[in-house]
């Protein structure tokens, strides 16, 4: 059980552990997980996510998990009795066997409910509650919101071993302005929708498309384009470098590998598009190409 956003190392350890007591018991790997998450329904303010829902799901079944249970986080769970939670979802609902969680791991009304509490019905009730001991990583505890803070502050590559891969946005291109053709530079567009992302800025990055890896090499802009059109909610615009083929509609993989600039409004379009040039020039460096090839 847990929120688990972005299926960091600690996580996936948890994970693996389920995985293998389930096939010692005989039993189905399951896990519990919540939408949305429990921080972002209680924060008066909008909360960076590390992954959406599709791809939290896609996580568990890589992982081995058989069953996910995704309850919806809303003021009638938030109500409910911890108590209640352990016997209608673990026992009534999962027929649970073992159920294992972190040790700092809260839940029910008022978070009343906790490792205790869980070992305490599991002896009346029938099943084991089990701690997994956090992760650590160069000496401190991995964590999802110290996955955030390296990647808000561009460290993708600090990032990248908490969270066993490196971080990556995946969604279905969408048609926009074109305004990005007329620049020269013709964009993929994701809209990320009601997700807050960790990250904002002009980035150099690999994309993957379809089920492919990402290996396309390409320039990124994640923000709400100040200099033109400027939008309510945050946007993701992917050139592919000498890609000349039609993307409407399709899943794409966006893997950051540096960040280049943040965002910044400029006095009209052509400082906007002397900046695309050296943005594109410094992504290709950054990714092992020839940066003399970036088009005017």
């Amino acid at each position: 059980m847990g929120a688990f956003d972005g299926l960091h190392r600690g996580h996936q350890t948890l994970l693996a552990k389920v995985r293998e007591r389930a096939q010692a018991l005989g039993c189905t790997p399951a896990v519990v997980s919540f939408e949305p998450l429990p921080r972002t329904f209680f924060s008066p303010e909008p909360v960076p996510r590390l992954s959406s829902v599709r791809e939290k799901i896609k996580g568990f079944a890589a992982a081995g998990m058989e069953q996910t249970l995704l309850l919806r986080f809303n003021r009638a769970l938030t109500a409910m009795p911890a108590e209640d939670f352990v016997q209608r979802v673990l026992c009534d609902r999962l027929a649970t066997r073992e159920v294992w969680v972190g040790g700092d791991f809260r839940f029910g009304h008022k978070r009343g409910g906790d490792v205790p509490l869980l070992e305490r019905m599991g002896r009346e009730l029938g099943f084991v509650a089990c701690t997994m001991p956090a992760v650590q990583l160069h000496g401190a505890r991995v964590s999802a919101s110290r996955v955030r803070a390296l990647l808000a502050a561009g460290e993708f590559a600090g990032a990248e071993p908490l969270l066993g891969r490196p971080f990556v946005i995946d969604g279905k291109v969408e048609y926009g302005n074109q305004l990005g053709r007329t620049l020269g530079y013709p964009t993929a567009n994701i809209h990320l929708q009601q997700r807050v992302s960790p990250v904002q800025g002009i980035f150099a990055v690999r994309v993957g498309l379809g089920e492919g890896e990402c290996s396309w090499p390409g320039v990124a802009s994640l923000g709400v384009r100040p200099t033109v059109n400027e939008v309510s909610q945050p946007l993701l615009e992917v050139h592919l470098f000498d890609f000349g083929g039609d993307l409407y509609g399709q899943r794409m993989a966006v893997e950051f590998v540096a960040k280049l600039r943040d965002e910044q409004k400029f006095d009209g379009l052509e400082p906007l598009k002397a900046q695309m040039h050296l943005d594109a020039c410094r992504a290709r460096e950054l990714l092992g190409m020839n940066p003399r090839l970036s088009a005017p």
